[in-house]
């Protein structure tokens, strides 16, 4: 058996930031946030842009891409941000209500900026499992630019930070775009180190300021940066690695690398380290970072700009504040098994 990745959709948000009113809102210098941030631009959510929205609207486009209808979807898996619609609420229900997804089940899972690749596992895990489960739908919507605060110098490495949606449809025994292998590395001593204050049960009852301080904050930020610049691109390298290794594939099979959006120097490191040409892979710099979405969109642009053709090998790979790694390897085109 297999499981295959069958289509993708993607929701950008019409309305943008750029690189002139993130200079005026940080006081960093333009020249700097396009050079050294590598941020053109960046899509922010609109009034009726909400995250299960955003969500929404790319799981339309990933069904069109898919050739598929909602009734055909056995289980829909939110693996979008958690900043919601609203607290202790099933997004990935209300899609599949508004998509007219009558026979799906569905469950909210999250792995921060993990999700996408999470969520490839553990539904390919689902999918060879059970016999009822041969078409799922993984969504995510994140906008969590609303609590980033431009104007808090400690988190100014998160002023790329944007709003989209991504879909991806996976069928059973597809017979190509086949979901490989994926590795994770997660270090909890990160967990309260860049956190939102307010708002959650450690925090409760809200006091009327807390609206004033719903934004990330990063209380040690000399400690924080350090440890982060220290293990981060290690354990990067080291998910990339073994999830190429565990479908019996090395470094230089890599044929493209869809990884999140993050600062010029360290995309290009990442290139340079993995024997790469930049070709082999797409920086967001008119995106800036869309959460859990980089990846997707990602392979969307390769595929557009044609730097994905049968028989690439995909690593996906991302981060997510916590902290966890995630990396995902997808053989795009036909099973060569299954094609002789």
């Amino acid at each position: 058996m297999n499981v295959g990745i069958a289509g993708i959709g993607i929701y950008i948000p019409p309305e943008r930031m750029t690189a002139a009113q993130l200079a005026a809102a940080t006081d960093v210098p333009e020249d700097i946030i396009r050079t050294k941030f590598g941020i053109q631009g960046k899509p922010i959510a609109g009034a009726d842009d909400t995250t299960a929205a955003m969500g929404w609207k790319a799981a339309v486009a990933a069904l069109d891409d898919a050739g598929i209808k909602a009734p055909e979807i056995d289980l829909i898996i939110w693996c979008g941000a958690q900043h919601k619609d609203y607290p202790c609420w099933l997004a990935g229900l209300n899609i599949a209500e508004r998509l007219g997804a009558n026979r799906a089940w569905s469950f909210d899972m999250e792995a921060m900026c993990g999700s996408m690749m999470a969520a490839l596992d553990v539904a390919k895990a689902l999918m060879l499992a059970k016999d009822d489960l041969n078409t799922v739908l993984l969504v995510s919507g994140y906008r969590n630019n609303d609590l980033v605060d431009l104007s808090y110098p400690a988190t100014r490495f998160m002023m790329d930070v944007g709003s989209g949606g991504s879909a991806c449809v996976l069928k059973k025994n597809l017979g190509r775009n086949e979901v490989l292998q994926s590795a994770f590395r997660g270090d909890g001593s990160f967990s309260e180190m860049c956190v939102v204050p307010v708002l959650g049960s450690k925090a409760w009852p809200p006091k009327a300021e807390d609206t004033l301080n719903a934004h990330f904050v990063v209380p040690d930020e000399a400690t924080f940066k350090g440890r982060l610049r220290d293990t981060t691109m290690p354990n990067f390298y080291a998910v990339i690695r073994e999830s190429l290794a565990k479908s019996g594939l090395s470094q230089k099979d890599i044929g493209y690398l869809a990884i999140l959006h993050f600062k010029r120097s360290a995309h290009f490191a990442a290139l340079q380290e993995l024997g790469l040409r930049p070709e082999q892979s797409t920086y967001l710099e008119e995106y800036g970072h869309l959460g859990q979405n980089d990846q997707l969109l990602s392979i969307k642009l390769g595929l557009e700009a044609g730097k994905i053709a049968d028989g690439c090998n995909i690593v996906m790979v991302g981060a997510g504040i916590g902290f966890v790694w995630a990396a995902s390897t997808v053989r795009w085109g036909p099973i060569p098994a299954l094609a002789n």
